[in-house]
């Protein structure tokens, strides 16, 4: 999953950055809402977690610019103003949550979890396709009720294909996603990374899940 951290706070923006790559997340971070919706539009991301005070443009414009162009990525918004009113204005511009500073940062993965689940439409994170299942929450993978250990990278990339099971995604959707603008590796990497799951997740089993649409991408499907 791939998240934008927009905080104008440098420590703390550095500081939520560092949890939730140590929590297997891909993360961008900036630090001014000019800055943000320059991200949102060359990126796509799962989720924001979205300042409200910050530089050259407000969270909150940053919100309603987001909503007024369609978007519905998830957005939890933090702030330092803990009056009713402002979180209603935040809540009212189209926030799916809202963290008062100071908080707990298990708080903050929950309730992002929480989002991620709740874009999904689903109770639960966890996603079966055939004899595979992948819990995002816990980050295990079964075949056949045989567990099947994968690195962080894999299981981002597995839980990209899972997400959109059925659906083909390219070579430069699936970089973009998982790695962020940091990123300066080699033009094969999803090739590599793909042949890394096949071999673990397919090679063994039936029915075969990860297929390749030529000049395309990839897709996972039965």
């Amino acid at each position: 999953m791939r998240l934008l951290v927009a905080e104008d706070e440098r420590h703390l923006n550095d500081v939520i950055t560092k949890i939730l790559i140590k929590n297997h997340y891909t993360v961008d971070s900036c630090c001014d809402g000019e800055e943000a919706l320059d991200c949102l539009r060359g990126a796509e991301y799962d989720a924001c977690i979205l300042d409200i005070m910050m530089p050259k443009v407000s969270g909150l414009e940053v919100l309603k610019k987001l909503r007024a162009s369609g978007s519905r990525i998830p957005v939890l918004m933090l702030t330092a103003l803990d009056s009713v009113e402002d979180r209603v204005n935040g809540l009212d511009a189209g926030a799916d949550d809202y963290l008062v500073k100071p908080f707990a940062f298990d708080e903050l993965l929950a309730r992002i979890r929480v989002m991620l689940r709740r874009e999904g439409g689903r109770t639960d994170h966890c996603y079966r396709v055939a004899n595979l299942t992948v819990d995002c929450d816990a980050r295990t993978v079964f075949r056949d009720q045989q567990e099947i250990p994968l690195s962080s990278k894999e299981f981002s990339i597995l839980e990209y294909l899972v997400h959109n099971q059925g659906i083909v995604l390219s070579r430069d959707r699936i970089e973009q996603h998982i790695w962020n603008y940091d990123y300066d590796g080699g033009s094969n990497v999803v090739d590599v990374y793909i042949r890394y799951l096949r071999k673990k997740i397919d090679d063994d089993f039936e029915p075969k899940l990860i297929h390749t649409v030529r000049g395309a991408g990839y897709v996972l499907k039965v």
